[in-house]
């Protein structure tokens, strides 16, 4: 039987190094609940991936931090592209 790879976290940083978006991978593809955020560091997006596609709600954030806009990606409905992440 197969082994699958256990979730290992992520980060990604904006060039000053602030983190840009930090989550968890699996073989580098996202999964499980990611954020996004500005350079000041305020939230900008948040969400859940599962094998790499959006699923679930996906919030989106003003820039005081506060939410603006929820989409409900419908279990990847509509974008059935996989997140697949390099290393920075």
């Amino acid at each position: 039987m197969a082994r699958k790879t256990k979730p290992q976290p992520f980060i990604q940083h904006h060039r000053d190094g602030s983190v840009r978006a930090r989550g968890q991978v699996i073989d580098r593809v996202a999964t499980g609940y990611w954020e996004w955020f500005r350079r000041d560091g305020t939230l900008m997006r948040s969400g859940h991936f599962e094998d790499g596609v959006q699923v679930g709600q996906w919030t989106t954030y003003d820039p005081s931090g506060k939410p603006y806009k929820v989409t409900d990606k419908k279990d990847g409905a509509g974008s059935r592209e996989r997140t697949v992440l390099a290393a920075e």
